[in-house]
């Protein structure tokens, strides 16, 4: 018969997610990377939609970990301005993903972009866009949902300008997926809930002061189903490298 710890201990770790002493205490950080290489780590971190397992919860330690890695990534004269909004909080998850949702429609019933014959994006695109109906339908489920912020409004700046603020943010939230994957974890890097009012609204969600901050996306956290992703088939070097001129 099992004992009253064996019953209570899983319940109490569900409704209390341990710290990241916690964690490294019991060498559980450390068991749950994965063994890639660095260019293997690279070539396979991929946008995690279908993969992304909705039923295993997150814990936060590991999600701050991840973070932590992100920090030490470029900033533009050393300014660090950086937010990360981690939203667990089932009910505002909801209205994130409602925002989410509501704008894919209107992004779905636009004009895709059209490619050359024999293009191989051409035969990518059902499932691409399978994936992306997906995600719409599903993302409430993510354990949690990350948006990344930078200080600022970033929509009418010259160009200089945007290119440091987004360069101050986008690298890091590309090493935070990069953590992730050698975790055994996954995310997507989507920015549709930011059309329209989209951003607005998630603001008002949050308690994000909008008239100084920029929202760069919105990511599922989650682990995902299996861990064995490949590298993308992407267009080959030659059709996009330019050496010295274009």
């Amino acid at each position: 018969m099992a004992s009253v710890d064996d019953i209570l201990t899983p319940i109490v770790r569900n409704l209390v997610p341990p710290s990241l002493a916690w964690l490294r205490a019991r060498g559980t950080l450390e068991a749950m990377k994965l063994n890639l290489t660095n260019d293997e780590l690279l070539s396979t971190t991929r946008s995690v939609r279908k993969r992304l397992d909705f039923d295993r919860p997150v814990e936060r330690a590991v999600v701050e970990e991840c973070l932590n890695l992100a920090l030490q990534a470029p900033t533009g004269s050393n300014s660090q301005g950086w937010h990360w909004i981690v939203v667990e909080d089932a009910a505002k998850r909801k209205a994130l993903s409602d925002i989410y949702k509501e704008n894919f429609k209107l992004y779905a019933s636009l004009p895709g972009r059209k490619y050359a014959d024999g293009d191989q994006r051409i035969a990518q695109m059902p499932k691409v866009r399978d994936s992306a109906m997906f995600l719409a339908d599903e993302m409430h489920r993510a354990p949690m949902l990350m948006i990344p912020c930078i200080e600022g409004r970033l929509e009418n700046v010259d160009v200089a300008t945007g290119a440091g603020g987004w360069g101050s943010l986008l690298p890091a939230v590309w090493s935070f997926m990069l953590a992730l994957r050698s975790r055994g974890m996954g995310s997507a890097w989507t920015t549709i809930h930011l059309i329209l009012e989209g951003e607005k609204k998630a603001a008002e969600i949050l308690g994000v002061p909008y008239d100084k901050i920029t929202q760069g996306g919105l990511f599922p956290i989650a682990y995902t189903v299996g861990t064995d992703f490949k590298p993308a088939k992407r267009l080959p070097l030659e059709k996009v490298l330019h050496w010295d001129k274009w």
